[in-house]
């Protein structure tokens, strides 16, 4: 583990930046395909994102188990969220809350995390896929709640096949994950009503800005 010494800062004032960076998920989650800024200053440890760090800052503590790459969980990353979160890091993702993975990686599949149950749906893993960009990438077509009629994303950096993950998750709603698309201080929300089309071959002129 690093010296604390060597871990980054995390939130300066935890009560406020938290809740910003709640909304922010929100707002996310609740349209999905917009972008939505994360604001809080934090220095995030190698291997994340600053909006995955703040993410997990404002939605983990010492109750919340969290997945992470081997090469995540015993660097710098693992050592800055035990230290800010005192999180419980998992090894095996079917029990995580919360997990971060890299988009343009083959594993871990989507399915490999819990998708809740009948009875406790909400109790499914919120992934966070980090990406190359949120722009410049493939364009597909989302549809579904906080979407009026369609929204076109191009998220770039991610593996082939990740959409067809997508749309088999959206057929198990009310079950399933909830995904976040990270890149900079930026995400994407993907909730799991959230359906997937054939993707388009949009310019990216065609493309919303939020």
């Amino acid at each position: 583990m690093l010296p604390q010494s060597q871990i980054g800062a995390g939130f300066s004032d935890p009560v406020f930046q938290s809740q910003a960076a709640f909304r922010a998920l929100l707002a996310a989650l609740s349209e999905p395909g917009t972008r939505q800024v994360m604001t809080s200053p934090v220095t995030p440890p190698q291997g994340l994102e600053a909006a995955t760090a703040i993410a997990l800052l404002a939605l983990a503590d010492y109750e919340t188990p969290i997945w992470l790459t081997p090469a995540l969980r015993d660097g710098p990353a693992g050592a800055w969220l035990r230290f800010h979160c005192g999180a419980t890091l998992i090894e095996n993702p079917a029990d995580a809350a919360f997990a971060v993975i890299d988009g343009a990686t083959d594993a871990p599949l989507l399915s490999t995390f819990s998708i809740g149950t009948d009875q406790f749906p909400d109790r499914s893993t919120t992934v966070i896929v980090q990406c190359a960009g949120l722009e410049g990438g493939r364009s597909v077509t989302l549809s579904g709640p906080g979407i009026a009629d369609t929204r076109l994303v191009a998220p770039d950096g991610l593996r082939s096949g990740f959409w067809a993950e997508v749309a088999a998750n959206a057929e198990l709603y009310p079950l399933g994950v909830d995904l976040v698309l990270s890149h900079g201080n930026t995400i994407i929300g993907l909730p799991r009503s959230t359906q997937i089309a054939s993707p388009e071959h949009a310019s990216p002129e065609m493309l919303e800005t939020y």
